[in-house]
């Protein structure tokens, strides 16, 4: 617990030094609904360290954590056995404490590391060129966006029905400040994606086609009629991945004519860390890299014709541009990236692939064997390592029953899409290699007995 020295008299310095007549006055863009009144209940307005170490204690034993029980859960957080090696590797001192390298020329591993990373983002995503990491998934979706945006000089966005609706939120929450058009629709409870209705609706004012792949309910379609149609009325297509290790069993975005690939790289040596910090991919085309956000790394060769590494293209950012930059993002998950990067090299390409076919197996197994249950059934039978059950019943008291019987059973739309109550029974499950036979029994029964 770490120990925060301020005083009353150090609080008011800060805020007069800014400008800022309270604290509160700092929270002003954060809407009035999503904010706590008052304090948090339960918490006493004073206790002594003692006291409030054991009361925090006793909240955490109220967690189920992901390795006790049985574990479902997906929509866009995914949970895989990361090596230990990883988190050997990753706390050595020349990585844990590197920073950003303002003086390149003297940062040779950390450059080194990060181009190795772009590599094999860009050959996962099979795109030209990658950047040296986002936030997460959510900001490059974003990023992505307005990096559209700077190239067609338009404003419309389409976004699939089937995109992650925290993803929506934060392009919505963005789009306010730059005037943006987003178009979406919350999904149906369909076997087939909305691309179809995608093509119909691009014209001449859009900027952008966002889809996700697989989406939300876990459906994987052909992206190519989509990127088609984009190109012919100057549009863009941009793909997002949630789900990484699906690439090792399914085509690449890139090779289906995406212009930019944005994902999550959370699956791979980055764990589920309670939410963050996560890591966000970004790749596109050759000739939209002066255009891309964030850090790129080169390798070059210096004067005597050693190999070397460089940041290239660095009018960004903090760097050169500031108020001028392609972003705002003034950092990168480093440590991530390379934590992403040491698993994907434990497990190179033929381990990944071969990660990704455990994954769909269990995922066919775990349908096949919840579907005999009464009154489920499968959305979609076309997947990866997850899919959507319709249930009988809403799926948000589903879930919440599981839980309370020691199953995390998956996500409920209801709890996705709360405005859509028509898709309330839609859950969408979640199957990795962590899922074990037993487990898949045990939501089974589980789901017998509560939709019985």
């Amino acid at each position: 617990m770490r120990y925060l020295p301020l005083t009353d008299a150090d609080r008011q310095e800060m805020l007069s030094v800014i400008g800022a007549a309270s604290v509160d006055d700092l929270f002003v863009d954060v809407p009035a609904e999503v904010r706590l009144p008052g304090q948090i209940a339960g918490l006493p307005d004073h206790a002594g360290e003692l006291a409030v170490e054991r009361h925090m204690d006793r909240l955490a034993r109220q967690n189920l954590s992901a390795g006790e029980a049985p574990f479902f859960l997906g929509a866009g957080a995914y949970r895989h056995h990361v090596p230990a090696s990883v988190d050997h590797l990753i706390q050595r001192g020349e990585f844990l404490t590197a920073y950003t390298p303002y003086q390149p020329e003297i940062a040779q591993g950390t450059l080194q590391v990060l181009f190795e990373f772009q590599t094999q983002v860009v050959r996962l995503l099979g795109c030209d060129v990658a950047n040296a990491s986002m936030y997460d998934g959510s900001t490059a979706c974003w990023e992505a966006i307005g990096m559209a945006r700077r190239i067609t000089r338009r404003g419309k966005t389409l976004l699939s029905s089937g995109l992650h609706p925290h993803y929506v939120s934060v392009a919505n929450t963005m789009a306010k400040f730059t005037g943006d058009a987003l178009v979406h629709e919350a999904p149906r409870l369909d076997a087939a994606t909305d691309i179809g209705a995608l093509i119909a609706t691009i014209d001449k004012e859009t900027s952008c086609v966002v889809v996700q792949y697989p989406d939300i309910l876990g459906r994987i379609a052909d992206l190519t009629p989509l990127a088609n149609a984009a190109h012919e009325a100057g549009a863009l297509l941009v793909v997002v991945v949630t789900e990484p290790v699906a690439l090792g069993a399914i085509t690449a975005p890139g090779h289906m004519g995406a212009d930019i690939v944005v994902g999550e790289g959370q699956s791979l040596g980055v764990g589920l860390q309670f939410g963050g910090p996560y890591l966000g991919l970004f790749a596109a085309k050759q000739k939209y890299v002066r255009q891309m956000p964030g850090r790129l790394c080169g390798e070059t060769v210096d004067a005597a014709g050693q190999r070397g590494y460089v940041l290239t293209l660095s009018t960004r950012e903090q760097h050169i541009r500031r108020e001028k930059a392609t972003s705002n993002i003034c950092t990168n998950s480093g440590l991530c990236a390379l934590a992403f990067s040491i698993h994907m090299t434990l497990l190179g390409e033929k381990g990944l692939r071969e990660l990704a076919t455990l994954n769909h197996a269990l995922a066919c197994q775990a349908a096949d064997r919840l579907t005999q249950v009464p009154g489920v059934k499968l959305l979609n039978d076309a997947f990866f390592n997850e899919f959507t059950l319709i249930l009988s019943k809403d799926a948000r008291d589903v879930v919440r029953d599981l839980a309370g019987k020691g199953v995390l059973g998956g996500v409920s739309l209801g709890r996705l899409f709360p405005d859509a109550p028509e898709i309330g029974n839609g859950l969408v499950v979640a199957v990795t290699e962590t899922v074990t036979v037993e487990d898949i029994e045990a939501l089974a029964k589980a789901l017998e007995e509560e939709l019985a």
